[in-house]
Order: structure tokens, then sequence, then C-alpha cells
């Protein structure tokens, strides 16, 4: 019996004429309906959006296909585009490609082309015979997918390593520099014959959708006909394509040690910090006594007698964990309790607890909308809404903070979708301000869009008697009220409240409640307790707010510019070696205040993050105050006249 013949599969997928995604494989006959199926699905899933128009192409090829041995391997770790660009240039330049500044500058060119520039190395002149189109390196893979017959799914790295062999094999070409334009891929590449492929973790700003590929030639001109037919017209298998980002022969486990040490060197490394003791506003932090300026627990509840009592109690009577999810054994009566008290308390119809915030967040955003749907985020949000908002499918619009303005804009271009969801941060964990709730109600009231508000922070601290934002303006309340038991109600777990309809929707479709063991029932009641402890004492959240404002006073009197709608207060740095350098000195004097650095907060942004109890007295929000301005002193940060 014959050798099955051998087909290239091409996938090239368009949106309103603007390219989408494209992809190829040289698979054997046998095996084109699934690989041309996983491609075509490929297209719809991109992170771009769903193209209007999908090209498959198949074309028989060759059994004598010209095998070429993989470039070898570099990665160069890099925390910035602007210092993956800066690597790529001097990679260039140790190549001998001279002008590497006047390349990078030229790159731009490349972003809307479906090819690549082709330039001349040395005068820079562009060489290829279609200026709309450029050059296209076509007919390639790498060897396992002809031996096993299947697309793989997306693997960026090892498709790129074809492309880049592929690339300096061809005559006259003596380098290339290429970015992806999927928005979520940073890495790129710089690759030639004798650097072999080099690795840059970040190259672009993540979200950016701009990607684009230079050739470079050196040769007669007479010869560029020739490269450009073996770029496009001869077929090509790669062998030994490197199963991971690492030399060829490494352990599954390379680079980690180097990027915990490139984490380090940024002052990026993070580690935990044991406290001995009940969270408070003081504890014994790593064998040494502070004040406590860190904690969510603002109105003092983990450690309230009637809370612990009833934690203990119900570890008594339920035990110590459900032994199930909620919908098979693990629903028990403190579970349907806390729901109940939830649901009164934020004035809804239902509410359901799930395992975390995080949990809540997620569940409950790829429950709402999949793909044919836009979600609105926050640029500011937590990272449970933009994990939720990546995981759900559906198309993400991420607006400026707090500009809804630019909401209502935003919502209007999307008048078509399926179903389209605003969600939105309620008080902002990192700066400490509010979601201005009536406007962004009325916005989306306006364009018919569901609304879902995370209250984490909110809960406990704003209104009269802390129920929120809604008593805050006194206004009506989103269709999704989410939070969290962790903070100001001192126990564990996250909830949703709402109709009886979004709850019992939720019930049934949000994954991250029906396929986990549900919260034990100490928990549950640990947080019944303390909505009883906080409608018994409104005056806990009065004495936080106005524990917030001598905060606020000290930090000014000391020339420190500070604000904060809520229990959290931002002291900005910038550096993140800075920041930690401050919060180490805080730490010796007694103070534990954290840093705030890179991914919880934009690179360039870390602060200080104080939180505030309702627990701390005056004279110890004073004292942090006149800590926090000598640990300042020398450093550039955002100052107030003082008054």
């Amino acid at each position: 019996m014959s050798d099955p013949a051998l087909y290239s599969v091409k996938m090239r997928a368009a949106r309103a004429s603007a390219h989408v995604s494209g992809a190829e494989k040289i698979v054997p006959s046998d095996a084109v309906p699934k690989v041309a199926s996983q491609l075509v699905a490929r297209a719809l899933s991109h992170p771009k959006g769903v193209p209007d128009f999908i090209n498959l192409k198949i074309e028989a090829q060759p059994h004598d296909l010209l095998r070429l041995p993989s470039l070898p391997v570099t990665t160069h770790v890099t925390q910035t585009a602007a210092e993956g660009r800066r690597v790529a240039a001097e990679l260039l330049e140790s190549a001998g490609i001279a002008r590497s500044a006047d390349i990078m500058a030229r790159f731009a060119e490349s972003h809307p082309l479906r090819g690549a520039l082709l330039l001349d190395a040395d005068t820079l002149e562009r060489l290829d015979p279609n200026a709309d189109r450029g050059v296209r390196a076509t007919y390639m893979d790498d060897a396992v997918s002809l031996e096993k017959g299947t697309a793989h799914g997306k693997n960026h790295y090892a498709e790129a390593i074809v492309l880049a062999t592929k690339v300096q094999h061809a005559p006259g070409i003596v380098g290339e520099i290429c970015v992806s334009d999927d928005p979520d891929y940073v890495t790129g590449y710089v690759a030639t014959r004798e650097l072999g492929y080099r690795r840059i973790t970040v190259i672009k700003e993540k979200g950016d959708p701009r990607g684009g590929r230079i050739f470079l030639y050196r040769g007669p001109r007479d010869g560029v006909a020739e490269t450009i037919r073996f770029l496009e017209r001869t077929p090509v298998l790669v062998t030994d394509v490197p199963v991971a980002a690492a030399p060829a022969g490494a352990n599954r486990l390379v680079g980690l040690e180097d990027e915990l040490a490139q984490c380090h060197e940024a002052g990026l490394l993070r580690k935990c910090h044991t406290l001995v003791a009940p969270t408070g506003p003081t504890a014994v932090v790593d064998g040494r006594e502070m004040l406590v300026l860190a904690s969510n627990d603002y109105l003092d509840l983990a450690r309230e007698p009637a809370v612990v009592e009833a934690a203990a109690e119900a570890a008594r009577r339920w035990g110590a964990g459900s032994g199930g999810s909620r919908l098979t054994t693990g629903t028990q009566p403190p579970h349907v309790a806390l729901e109940e008290a939830l649901a009164c308390f934020k004035g809804t119809e239902a509410a359901l607890v799930f395992g975390t915030g995080y949990m809540a967040n997620v569940g409950a955003i790829t429950a709402l909308v999949r793909k044919g749907d836009v979600v609105f985020s926050d640029e500011l949000n937590h990272a449970s809404i933009i994990d939720g908002c990546r995981l759900s499918g559906a198309e993400i619009v991420v607006y400026p903070h707090n500009d809804l303005d630019e909401l209502d804009r935003r919502l209007a271009l999307h008048r078509a979708a399926r179903r389209r969801l605003a969600v939105s941060d309620g008080v902002f964990s990192m700066d400490g301000d509010c979601l201005d709730l009536p406007k962004f109600l009325s916005i989306a009231q306006k364009h018919d869009a569901f609304t879902m508000v995370d209250e984490a922070h909110a809960t406990g601290v704003l209104g009269r008697t802390g129920r929120g934002l809604s008593e805050h303006f006194g206004c009506a309340r989103p269709d999704i009220l989410m939070g969290t038991l962790s903070k100001a109600l001192g126990a564990e777990g996250g909830f949703v409240c709402g109709s009886r309809l979004v709850v019992d929707y939720l019930r049934n479709r949000a994954r991250s409640f029906i396929f986990s063991t549900a919260p034990g029932a100490p928990a549950m009641a640990a947080a019944t307790a303390a909505l009883g402890v906080l409608a018994a004492e409104p005056g806990r959240v009065e004495r936080l707010r106005g524990n917030v404002k001598v905060f606020l006073d000290a930090l000014r009197a000391q020339g420190i510019a500070a604000q904060s709608e809520s229990a959290i207060v931002p002291i900005r740095i910038g550096d993140e070696k800075t920041a930690l350098a401050v919060s180490a000195a805080l730490a010796e004097k007694g103070f534990l205040v954290p840093a705030i650095r890179y991914p919880t907060v934009a690179r360039g942004a870390a602060r200080l993050r104080a939180a505030v109890m309702s627990a701390h007295t005056h004279e110890q929000l004073v004292e942090a105050a006149a800590a926090i301005a000598v640990c300042l002193s020398g450093c550039t940060v955002e100052r107030t006249a003082v008054e």
C-alpha cells in the first residue's frame, strides 16, 4: 500500500476586511478533515473577534518535502515592551545589521500587512513587489504534525520557530524580527542563521493587536525574485522543533530559577508573612510586634466573640467540612441561613454563596455571557473579573477607569450583541475610589445592558449601615451584587445577590459553584453571625469612616497627598524597588504596610496600600502617618502642601 498523499491545509480569517487569523498545516490525506475543522475552530475563537470571512485552502504536496533542522533557541526574559524592543535592536546589531534603530522605526509599516516587509539589510529599501500585502512565508510545518496528522491547537512558540527556520534558509535572508498580532500574546523574536531563534518574552504591550514582521535581505537585486519564490512556494518541514521555550534537552523546569532571579532583581519577588495572632489592628509578624495597616477585616469582626463562637458551635454540630458540592451533599442549614441573611442584608430576592470571591466573579461572568455576547469592563477591575471575562469567550471591551461617558459610547457601538454585560468594581481595591453607581446604572439602562458590581470592598464599609453602594448613593441596585465574606464580614467565601431568576440560573450554570466542594458550615455560621453583629452595631461603620478621615488628615499634615472614598488608602510611589524598600523600613519601625507592585498594579505604579480598621485608635493612625513620612523622605511621591 502506498504512502498517503500529503496536503497543505491553510486557513485565513478576516473581519470587516481586516486580517484576524491565519494558520497552515501539512498533513496526510486522512487527517485533512480533522485538521481543517481544528483550524476553522481556531479562527472562530480568536481574541481579535469572530471573523465574517474564513477561507480554507487545501492543496496536494510532494512527498519529497525539503526538511530543515530547527534553529537553536535562546530565551531573553524582558519585563517591558520597551526593554524587549531594545533587546531586539541589540540582537540585530550583534548579527552585523548596523541600522537596527532604523529597522525598529520601520516596524510599524508591517502592522497592516498580511505578510512581511522585505527590506535591504543595509539601505532599508523595500524590496517586496506587493506594497499592500508584503511577502508571505507559506507551505511549511513541523515534522511532528506530519507524523501525527493533527493541528495541536494554537502553539505560537512552535509555529514561530517553523516560520523563522524556513525564512533563515531562504537565499539572501540575513535576519528577521517578528511580533504576533494576537493581543494576548506579547512575546516576539529575532532570528538569524548565526544567532538562531532569539525569543523575547515581552516585546509589546498586552492587549495590543498590532503585529508584524520584517525580513532582511543582503544580496544582488536579481536574487530577490528567487528569495520570494522560496518563501512563498517551496514546501518545507522543520525537524526537531523544541516542545517548550527552552534549549533542546533541558528539563521541564528550566528557566524557573532565572525568572525568579529576574523578579528579585526587579523588586517583584513575593513572600508570605506569618501573623502569630488573630487578624486585628496589631499582631506579631515574622516575630516582631507590629501595627497592622494591611488587613481587609475592616470592622474587626473576625475575632468578635459572637462570630468566633458561632463558627465553633457550627463545627461541633455540623463538622469542619461540608463533604461535598452544594448540589450533592454539601448544602447544610448554615448555608441556607446565610443565603437568606445575605439577600435580606442586600435587599434582593435571593443570594448564592461560593467558596471564594474569586470563584463568585468567575462563575457568575462565565455563566452569564459567552461567545456572541459583549462584556464591558473597567480597566482597573479586579483580577477575578478580568479572568471571568477572558474565560467566558465573550468579546471584551475595556473602558478607561471610571470613564462612564466612554462606557456610554462603547455600549452604543455594540447594539447588535445578543447580551451585553457591564461589570465594575464598586470600590477599586488598589486605589480606594468608588464607582458612580447611579450614573453606571443609568447608562446601562439606556442601552439595555445587564449590570454587575463587585462590592467586596464596599460591603460593611459604604452606606450608613454598611450595605454598600446602593445605600451610600441612595439609588437602585445593579442586576447582580457580588461580594465577599472574607473582608468586612470577617469569615470566608464569596456571594452573589440578585433576583431569584438570576440566582437560580447561576445555581445551574456557574461552574465554580457546581464543581466545587461547598465551604464548611463554620465559615457560613460565622458570616451569618457577623451580619447580626453589624445590624446590632452600625457604629462600627461610623468608627471606620472616622478612622479613615483621621488617617488621611494625618498623612496630609505630613505633606503626603492621600485620598480615599473607602477604607483603602493608597500612597503612590512609582518605582517597585523603592516601594519595597519603604515597606521594609516601615516594618523595621513596627508598621505592616504592604508594597503593591506589578502585576497587581501597572508597572511603574507601585504604591503602599494602607487598610484602615474600625479597631485602630486615632493615636495609632497618627503615629503610622508620621512613620510613613519619615520612611518616604528622599523618595519622589505625590506631595501636598502642609496646611
